[in-house]
């Protein structure tokens, strides 16, 4: 992936999300139809314009990894690069292996762009008993089950890239 080719349009702003940012955060997950239920806004990213969320995006820390997750481009904002530049910006300040899980295709050849390839859940880092958080693969359990039971095309990603130790 390019990196020299991001900038945000003019009059947008990235930065870390703050107390202030959590309701706009839930209702832009919301609104695309994502899980609300593992928000922490301590964990996001957004990019504003106006004084307006635009997208967000969250890196989940796990005992052995950490997740990036609940990506979303306000659908007034798709297609100027937001999603690109939040992903690459998560991307970058990644501390451990990066793993996602996203619905269908499309997706997984979004962020096949950005050197996530597909794994197996069987992949996922296994649960972890003396670090006392909570495990990746205990948290894509429930994907998983609906992948097996109902065929929900959920496709499991590790980044193959480095990330900052």
């Amino acid at each position: 992936m390019n990196q020299r080719n991001l900038s945000l349009p003019s009059g947008c702003v990235l930065r870390k999300a703050t107390s202030a940012d959590q309701w706009s955060i839930r209702l832009l997950v919301l609104s695309a139809k994502l899980d609300p239920t593992q928000l922490n806004w301590q964990q996001f990213w957004v990019i504003e314009s106006d004084e307006n969320l635009i997208a967000c995006g969250q890196l989940r820390n796990f005992s052995e990894a950490q997740e990036l997750g609940s990506l979303v481009v306000a659908s007034a904002w798709r297609g100027c690069g937001l999603g690109t530049l939040l992903t690459q910006h998560l991307i970058n300040i990644a501390t451990q292996p990066l793993y996602l899980e996203c619905l269908g295709e499309r997706l997984a050849q979004f962020y096949s762009r950005f050197d996530f390839v597909p794994i197996s859940f069987e992949d996922l880092p296994q649960f972890s008993r003396t670090r006392g958080l909570s495990t990746l693969n205990g948290k894509f359990r429930f994907s998983q089950l609906a992948k097996r039971l109902l065929r929900v095309p959920v496709v499991f990603m590790k980044h193959q890239g480095q990330t900052n130790s």
